[in-house]
């Protein structure tokens, strides 16, 4: 029984390592079912990470924000920003987002070449508004295991209350779980250049 739950417990540390510790799952990614009539042109712009899922790659992260723009040969290309609340130091990534299906759904992936490990990241739009909120999923299966990820990001860097309550509504929807959502520190932030 011990080499059994030794076994399960290098299979999560193996997996948290390399999804960058998402939210791990006993089980598969449940089926969830993305937003119809998606359209990725309203979807650029702005947006500002009000609430997370904890990731290691945003740890100790606030000021979090991602720019999506169309390049105009196919793909859209985001520039994901964010300073270190232990050191200050501000940190940018740049990647490329997909469609993986039809262009009118919002199941998408976002790929970041800069790292070491090429992968096609899930990034589904489960609701937005394209105004004032998007609730985002991201879901990777492992075996006997998955992690989950989820982020709600708003147009503005401080949504109203209102505007919270519309994606927790999609959030409650999904049946999403509220408990692991870390607020984002947009306090003091440094402007970026885009």
């Amino acid at each position: 029984m011990s080499g059994n739950i030794a076994c399960v417990t290098a299979l999560l540390v193996t997996g948290l390592a390399v999804t960058r510790a998402q939210v791990p799952a006993l089980g598969p990614c449940p089926e969830i079912k993305t937003m119809n009539s998606f359209d990725l042109d309203k979807y650029l712009g702005m947006w500002y990470e009000a609430e997370r899922y904890f990731a290691l790659f945003e740890f100790a992260g606030k000021c979090v924000s991602a720019n999506y723009t169309d390049m105009g040969d196919g793909h859209i290309n985001i520039i994901n920003r964010q300073t270190s609340y232990l050191t200050g130091i501000r940190s940018t990534i740049e990647g490329v987002v997909r469609h993986v299906g039809r262009t009118d759904d919002s199941k998408l992936s976002v790929k970041f070449p800069s790292l070491p490990v090429l992968v096609d990241a899930p990034y589904w739009v489960l609701g937005t508004d394209y105004e004032n909120y998007a609730v985002v999923w991201s879901c990777s299966n492992f075996g006997l295991f998955s992690t989950r990820n989820a982020w709600i990001l708003t147009r503005s860097r401080y949504p109203p209350l209102e505007i919270m309550e519309k994606a927790y509504s999609v959030v409650d929807k999904y049946g999403i779980s509220r408990a692991y959502f870390i607020r984002t520190d947009q306090k003091n932030c440094p402007s970026f250049a885009y």
